[in-house]
């Protein structure tokens, strides 16, 4: 690390070593060797002398960059929940994660009993090229054994993922065929989509899913709002929930794409950051969208931005929980052995003033089990709101700071024909397992299906209820007295959903079946909003 701050949290990370070894030994009576810290121009500068005191004195050799790789995390930790240390590896990842895309083969898969089933093929990509298959088994990626070693799916994944270029062999189990069957596959550019699925839920409404803010999150909502706008839709339900935010521009240009010229977006301050004000230009393109933003205790950061955005300017409604509550703003350092950190430079504040960022606390991350076990997921009157932190809206709306994006219309999580039959099976994974099963069994079919029309056509087709239980029995999972009766439309309801995942459609085989049983969504179905 070669910039000034790196060598600072060098310095800083031995500080707090050494404060751990001064109990260790010390010469009793001998002050020969006071420094006087009066004189030194520092804020740092007791740490400094005594990291030069270790450097130049200590007993033994010292490894620098173990001990620095050690100490970092807890030195940001001082600091705030948000500003973090991220070793090389984490780094990567991370910004993998919302760049866009990175080196693959192209395929989903998931992991019902221990072995990566491909699920879903990528088109044009290089797995498709190679002639890899939906319901193939991944049994090695070159050398490595992923199938039957208890592998996580998380690591299953990095062997597959790599140097775009590169070369890979994946060696699978393919129904029909005696041996295992290997393919050489040239790694290329995969796209990491942030919308995870965007369709017409009606004939004037859309429903798109943002999965998290990522580089192209804005250039991809362009692209399937141009779809949408082909199919007239007037309303946008913008689901938000479970994401965590990401890039800071995104949020912003998608809220642009809502309000009208002038219009405040965000603003930002911290103590070496002055105010800066974020507004929209008036060249958005969905100002004429009824819009309702769905959001949960999972909705962070730029998602919060966006939805405090809509709600402060009485531009949409917001719907579900209560967001999560981070207002802080990081900038990320890099360093040039792949690490860096972020550190938080400021809070951000929404068009009326209001700070959204919860208390820092030991538990930080605990709030979301408190507000369970306090009720607040069942209840709107048990959310608590800090009355010296109320604002309103130019419409005269009540809104609070002080800890997350409160909505405007709570939705209490859904527990209506919940059993523990249907509990029990979940646990188990057994409505995914046996989809996976079906899937197998009607592999040839599910490749030919690209509609919702012909999906509900074969699905309609499959005694879906008398299956699974069949399933279930061999698995000593079996309801009792009426709690089939209570929760076998819901369980069947979930395996069409999945099953439709198991087309060329995915998601969009997926999600028109599965929202029908989202209390959110069916909510905002129900919202009428007033646009601007």
């Amino acid at each position: 690390m070669d910039s000034k701050f790196s060598k600072f949290l060098r310095i800083a990370a031995w500080g707090v070593t050494i404060v751990l070894l001064v109990v260790l030994i010390i010469r009793v009576g001998n002050r020969k060797n006071v420094v006087n810290l009066s004189g030194v121009d520092s804020n740092w500068a007791k740490l400094m002398l005594i990291l030069n005191c270790v450097d130049k004195d200590y007993v033994d050799a010292i490894d620098y960059d173990k001990v620095t790789e050690d100490i970092l995390p807890d030195i940001m930790s001082q600091l705030d929940p948000h500003s973090v240390y991220l070793p090389p590896q984490e780094l990567k990842e991370s910004e993998e994660s919302l760049q866009g895309g990175f080196g693959g083969i192209g395929i989903q898969f998931n992991v019902p009993n221990d072995t990566a089933i491909v699920t879903n093929v990528i088109v044009g990509g290089p797995s498709e090229k190679a002639g890899l298959m939906t319901g193939d088994r991944i049994v090695k990626v070159d050398t490595v054994t992923i199938a039957g070693v208890k592998m996580p799916q998380d690591s299953m994944m990095l062997y597959m993922r790599g140097k775009e270029g590169s070369k890979v062999e994946i060696t699978v189990k393919r129904e029909g065929a005696a041996k295992p069957v290997s393919f050489n596959i040239v790694r290329g550019k995969i796209p990491l989509n942030s919308i995870d699925v965007s369709f017409m839920i009606n004939d004037t409404t859309g429903y798109m899913k943002l999965s998290k803010f990522s580089k192209t999150s804005h250039y991809e909502f362009l692209t399937a709002m141009s779809l949408l706008r082909d199919k007239g839709i007037k309303k946008l339900i913008f689901d938000l929930r479970d994401n965590p935010g990401g890039y800071l521009d995104q949020a912003l240009r998608l809220s642009n794409e809502f309000l009208k010229k002038g219009e405040l977006v965000v603003y930002m301050e911290g103590r070496n950051r002055p105010r800066q004000d974020f507004t929209a230009d008036g060249h958005g393109g969905c100002q004429d969208l009824e819009l309702a933003v769905l959001i949960n205790e999972g909705s962070a950061s730029s998602s919060e931005i966006f939805a405090g955005a809509m709600q402060d300017n009485d531009r949409g409604t917001i719907i579900g929980l209560r967001s999560f509550g981070k207002g802080l703003v990081q900038d990320p350092v890099f360093f040039s052995d792949g690490s860096g950190i972020r550190l938080t430079v400021a809070r951000f504040y929404t068009p009326t003033g209001r700070c959204i960022q919860k208390p820092y606390s030991d538990d930080y991350y605990a709030d979301i089990y408190e507000r369970y076990v306090h009720g607040e997921m069942m209840s709107a009157d048990s959310i608590k709101v800090n009355d010296s932190l109320r604002f309103t809206t130019p419409k005269g709306k009540t809104v609070y700071g002080g800890g997350g994006i409160v909505p405007d219309i709570f939705v209490p999580i859904d527990t209506v024909g919940v059993t523990d039959f249907m509990v029990n099976c979940n646990r188990q994974s057994l409505l995914i397992k046996y989809a996976n099963e079906l899937a197998d069994k009607n592999r040839k079919a599910l490749r030919n299906i690209h509609t919702m029309n012909d999906l509900n056509v074969f699905l309609d087709k499959l005694d879906l209820g008398t299956g699974f239980l069949a399933y279930a029995k061999v698995k000593e999972v079996v309801p009792k007295d009426d709690e089939w009766k209570i929760s076998g439309d819901i369980m069947v309801t979930q395996l069409r959903a999945l099953i439709g995942r198991y087309t060329p459609m995915d998601n969009e085989g997926f999600y028109p079946i599965y929202l029908t049983l989202d209390n959110v969504t069916q909510k905002a179905l129900e919202n009428r909003a007033t646009v601007q």
